[in-house]
């Protein structure tokens, strides 16, 4: 009996350090779990460019980067003076250091920057890409371990629009994906040296633009190992994470050949399921993750048309997906199956959605280009607008929620919501 109640309570507290974890840091663009879910909490429901604010900072570059969060250390990639730059920030918006990386490539698109991906930490290293190419690990107080130009050691970017896909970490390793016109590729480095640990090519034959991706790799652990899951080319991919070797593939996501179905959301991975969205925001495919070659037909699980998200990235809890659409379109569908449980609309506007949600606890934030930001209430029969908080900026990241605040980056500023919370909290 004794046995049984210490293993109990060895349960009990990895669950509490997990839930605790999750709530002091966001690591990554998706946060801590990869899901654009954060910890449960009571974050701030009303809030302005001035009110309810507990600090807002002034950032001396533009960027479009979610920022990564990691034991009261905030992190944040923009230009400075024409070079790729990226820094540190404490929970009170003081700055702790800026390094400069070298010269920045800019955005075309008039809402992007050369600062699109978002930086990434294991809680020992920060590292940072960019459009230019340049791809930097540094510790967390500072110091550059190493830094590679991917653009001069492998071939030039061939997108048409801005760079956007973030780097993703698994274990010791850093891994980018490339995939665009000619030569596209995955690319492991590891994270102490630098250092190439495996190169692996990943290149379809594809009607005009469709070989072009903005989106990031996600990480699911299937068949007893870590897998990069891609999504780009019309192909959504598993790969060791271990090895870079393909295992599996999945395909006839565009069997009409259409042109221009370039790829900017990434894939939600949840389990063992990944909900594909592709199409232009057209259609969305649930595949089952797993198995050996060709799953195109024996692991697809569903497929709607008529719904879908062309930029921002869905978010999953317990079961279910939050999908929110360019123009505003809310829905919440079942892993499983697709069905929908539930739809709304937020306010018509001609501004569109290129944030992804940020679901915390039983609130969903939703920020719209205008630097309008929804927090609504999601539950089992739907969605519930609480309020639409005018900050005034440009918002393209996404909201992150941490410690019951909320840190939202505009194109210029940065803002900590929450006017009673300190850095203790």
């Amino acid at each position: 009996m004794r046995w049984l109640t210490l293993v109990v309570f060895a349960l009990v507290l990895t669950y509490s350090q997990h839930v605790l974890l999750a709530t002091e840091n966001w690591p990554q663009w998706r946060g801590p779990f990869g899901t654009g879910v954060a910890a449960a909490g009571d974050y701030p429901i009303k809030f302005s460019d001035t009110e309810n604010v507990a600090w807002k900072l002034r950032l001396p570059g533009k960027g479009t980067s979610t920022p990564a969060v990691w034991d009261g250390q905030i992190f944040v990639t923009c230009g400075i003076d024409g070079q790729d730059a990226v820094l540190c920030y404490d929970t009170q918006g003081k700055e702790l250091w800026r390094k400069l990386l070298g010269k920045e490539r800019p955005g075309k698109n008039p809402h992007a920057s050369g600062s699109n991906p978002s930086p990434v930490t294991d809680g020992k290293h920060i590292v940072a890409y960019f459009k230019s190419g340049t791809l930097a690990c540094f510790t967390l107080d500072g110091q550059e371990k190493w830094k590679v130009n991917l653009q001069k050691k492998y071939g030039k970017d061939t997108l048409w629009w801005d760079l956007g896909t973030s780097p993703v970490l698994v274990g010791n390793r850093v891994i980018v994906a490339v995939v665009q016109a000619g030569d596209s590729y995955l690319a492991a480095f590891d994270i102490n040296s630098g250092n190439v640990a495996w190169k692996t090519a990943r290149q379809y034959q594809c009607p005009v633009e469709c070989d072009q991706t903005y989106s990031t790799p996600q990480v699911a652990h299937v068949d007893d190992r870590d897998v990069l899951i891609t999504w780009g080319a019309d192909h959504l991919t598993g790969h060791d994470a271990a090895t870079g070797k393909l295992l599996w593939e999945c395909g006839a996501f565009n069997p009409d050949g259409h042109g221009n179905w370039r790829t900017i959301a990434s894939p939600t991975v949840a389990g063992d399921v990944a909900v594909v969205p592709f199409g232009r925001g057209k259609f969305l495919r649930g595949v089952r993750l797993g198995g050996q070659g060709d799953i195109t037909e024996s692991n697809k699980l569903w497929e709607k048309d008529s719904i879908g998200n062309d930029v921002p990235t869905s978010a999953a809890r317990d079961g279910k997906l939050y999908l929110l659409s360019d123009t505003g379109h809310l829905a919440c569908l079942e892993l499983a199956s697709g069905k929908e449980l539930w739809s709304a609309d937020l306010p018509k506007s001609r501004h569109r959605y290129y944030a992804s949600p940020t679901l915390a606890g039983d609130k969903l934030f939703c920020a719209r280009e205008d630097g309008t930001v929804f927090v609504g209430e999601v539950s089992d029969s739907g969605f519930k607008q609480l309020a639409a908080n005018e900050m005034g900026d440009n918002i393209f990241a996404t909201p992150v929620a941490i410690r019951g605040g909320l840190l939202l980056r505009s194109d210029e500023n940065l803002y900590m919501i929450g006017a009673n919370r300190t850095a203790a909290q």
